[in-house]
Parts: C-alpha cells; structure tokens; sequence
C-alpha cells in the first residue's frame, strides 16, 4: 500500500508539472492576410507587458507560421509583436491566455481602397496663442488586403504658421505611440512615414498657432473623407466660406462646445473658415461626445440607413458607416463623439504630464528609423535589437502603456461579446483575467 500510494503520489506530481508546463507556453500562427498562406519565416517577439514593455524573447515562425514561448511570468499579459516586410503587427495575449495568433499583410508603396473615415478638428484659444488638436481616422480596405507603406505615406496641410508639439499614430487594434510629422518642400504641407495597415488608423496632432483674435483656417483635404468635424468653445465664432458646406450640430446639452460637421468631401475641396474670439472648452469629453451623438440623432430622420441610437450607458459606442472589422455595423455619429473624446483625453494628458516622453522603437526595415519608419518628435536612440519593443522614460510612462493595452484589449472583447464571437464562459475567464490586471495597474501607477 505504501509503494501504491507513493506512485499515486509521484504520478499525480508529474501530472501537475505537465499541467504547469502547457500552462507557461504561449503558441499561435502567424498567418499572411494577403495571400492566406502562413507567413514562414517572419520574426515573432514576446512582449512583457507587466515589466514596462520588456522583449522576453524572440523567435522565427516554422514553414507552416507556427511559434511558440515559454513563458517565465504566465500571471501578467503579454503582447506578441510579428515583423513582415518590414511592418510591426500586434495581438495581446492576456493572463491565461495560451494561444495568440496573428495576422500579417504584404506591403506595397500605393493602396487604392484609402479614405478618411473623419477628420476631426478641436480648437480653443486665449492669451495671443491657438491651440488645435487634430485626430484622421483613416480606413484602409484594399482587396486583397495590405499595408501602404512608403515614405510620404499620410500628408496632410496645417495653416500658415503652425508649429507641431506633439504627434501620435495608432494602428487598427493597437495602442498610440509617439510618430513624426516631417514637412513637405510645398510650405504647410506635411507627412507621416507610418503603415497604414488594413483596418483602421487614427493619427492625432498636437498644433499651437499665434493669433490675434481673428483667423482663416483652410483644411486642404487630400483624400476623400466621410465627415470633417470642427470643435471650438461657443464663445468662439465659426463662419464656413461657403455656409453650405459645414452643418451645425449645436445643442443646449453640450454645456460650451460647438460641432460644426461637413460630409462626404472631397480632395482639393474648398473648406475654409473663419474663427472669431477666444474661449477653452471646460466641459468632459463625455458630455462633448454624447451631445455631439444625440443631436445628429435628432437631425437625421429614421431609415434604413439611420438606425435608432443606441442607449448603452455613457453614450456607447455607436456605429459610424465607414468604420472597419467589428464596428462596421455602428453609426458615424459616435465614432465624432468618440474621436473628439480622443482627442480631448490627449489633450489633457499631455498639458497635465509635460514631463513624460514615450518612444517608440520596432523591427526596422531596412533604411528606415523602425518597422514602423515613424519616431517620436523628440526621438531616443534605438535598442540593441533591432526589433526592440517602445520603451518609456519613467515608471509613470510604462503604467499609461499598460493601461493603454489594458483598455484596448476590454474594448475587443466587449465588442467580441456583442457579436457573439466568444462564449459567455470564455469572456467571463477573460474578463475576469483583465479587470485583476488593470487593477494591479491602477495601483501601481496610483
């Protein structure tokens, strides 16, 4: 019996050390979007996310795209990053998560299937100097799919005399780093060497002005865009050049800030308008977002192209036309909602945290700065590895990456649910997996 129960004993352990093992490994498949083919060969790098964005190791995928890691802290998320053609691809694995695949795209100089889903404007002005903040939420759907890339890849104008302070890329299903704006030879003409992945990519400009109470503003599109917006305090005057072209989604609920919509424009298409004044907008972007939502939707009538809004708590994410992937079936109002409460939330962060600085470094291709050929305005020298993972100059810094992956990964997953993508087993699991996690965020960054 003693000799039975010691080998029930040393079985039972090796069976837990088995268990404990396929628990550390982390595995998937790096698949090529464009072709459908495993993408062999490309270099696959493990993310700890929980240690500030540290690489943890990095591998190559086996001829049929398969990679796998041996994980050292299974508790805390991960982030794995796939390099192909030069282009940095991203999929979180959160704590508990075993598998973690990803998709990859073939990269080409030009994409005909590029628009600009909305190009939100937000203005305020005081003492002699205004401020903009500018977000493009631009939406590449070529077919077969792949990535733009070259190195004038997104240009775009600013009004005479602006000075750049700060801009930002996000790729679709990513998290936003620091990018740079470099100016053209035509004067006010500027761009960004960023991907422009299949999918959707949200660029957010930073802009200080001088100004003396009076201004021309002319936005000089140069791609089609479903919606440009323009946001300013109302005691700030807006006058369209042709009044036609601009819509006024004013409302009593939206406490100081005016919306001012134009849709379906075109390139080269007049824009221009005159900004009288100065004021700041105080309110939250909450309330700028669920305003700017609830009086399109009383501007717009009901039909089969205007479905009712959605009554989720804070507004929702509501469902804008051109949006890709998972929101394609929402309504543009909210997405103006949601990108003026993006670029209000930059524009706090960066005026209450002058001091932090966040650069971003990657896989470089070759002649380039990174894999995503894009660098911070004040720009660190790379890693030794060439594919090293963003880094961050202070304890603060990594916190807000965290939380910034954190929020994304949530943001999937509710998506996920609503759709019916995940089992209500699996989002509880996951879910419960990522709320301990932002929990021991907030604490740390607290």
């Amino acid at each position: 019996m003693t000799k039975l129960a010691q080998s029930a004993l040393l079985a039972a352990i090796f069976s837990l050390a088995l268990a404990s093992g396929a628990a550390q490994t982390l595995s998937g498949t790096v698949t090529n979007g464009t072709t459908g083919k495993p993408a062999a060969g490309d270099e696959v790098i493990l993310i700890n996310i929980a240690n500030g964005m540290d690489v943890a190791a990095s591998t190559k995928a086996d001829s049929n795209g398969k990679f796998s890691f041996k994980l050292t802290d299974s508790a805390g998320p991960h982030l794995i990053r796939a390099v192909h053609q030069g282009v940095t691809y991203h999929q979180m694995a959160p704590p508990g998560v075993n598998s973690a695949d990803i998709e990859v795209y073939d990269v080409a100089p030009k994409v005909t299937d590029l628009s600009v889903t909305a190009d939100v404007i937000r203005f305020q002005a005081d003492s002699g100097t205004m401020q903009g903040i500018r977000l493009f939420v631009v939406n590449n759907t070529s077919s077969p799919a792949k990535t733009q890339m070259n190195d004038h890849n997104f240009e775009f104008y600013l009004p005479p005399g602006a000075k750049v302070e700060q801009l930002q890329a996000r790729a679709p299903n990513g998290q936003p780093i620091p990018a740079e704006a470099m100016p053209e030879a035509e004067k006010n003409r500027y761009a960004i060497a960023f991907p422009l992945r299949p999918g959707e990519t949200q660029f957010q400009l930073e802009f200080t002005l001088p100004y003396s109470g009076e201004i021309k503003i002319d936005p000089k599109p140069l791609y089609p865009a479903a919606h440009v917006v323009v946001v300013l305090p109302k005691t700030m005057q807006f006058k369209a050049a042709n009044p036609s072209s601009f819509q006024s989604m004013q409302d009593p609920r939206q406490g100081d800030t005016n919306i001012e919509v134009a849709q379906q424009t075109k390139p080269g298409q007049a824009l221009g308008f005159t900004l009288q004044g100065n004021g700041v907008i105080t309110e939250s972007p909450g309330e700028v977002a669920s305003g700017a939502a609830q009086q399109r939707d009383q501007q717009q009538p009901q039909g089969r192209d205007n479905l009712p809004s959605d009554n989720r708590p804070g507004g929702g994410l509501g469902a804008p036309i051109d949006a890709p992937d998972a929101l394609q079936q929402y309504r543009w109002p909210i997405l103006v909602g949601f990108a003026v409460l993006l670029a209000i939330g930059g524009w706090v962060v960066t005026k209450r945290q002058p001091g932090t600085s966040v650069a971003a470094t990657s896989a470089a291709r070759p002649g380039a700065a990174s894999s995503d050929r894009s660098a911070a305005p004040r720009p660190t020298p790379p890693t030794a590895t060439a594919s090293a993972t963003s880094a961050t100059s202070t304890p603060v810094a990594k916190s807000s990456m965290l939380l910034e992956a954190l929020k994304e990964e949530l943001f999937e997953l509710e998506v996920e649910r609503n759709q019916g993508k995940i089992t209500p087993a699996d989002y509880e699991k996951a879910k419960a997996a990522l709320d301990q996690t932002l929990d021991r965020a907030l604490r740390r960054q607290g």
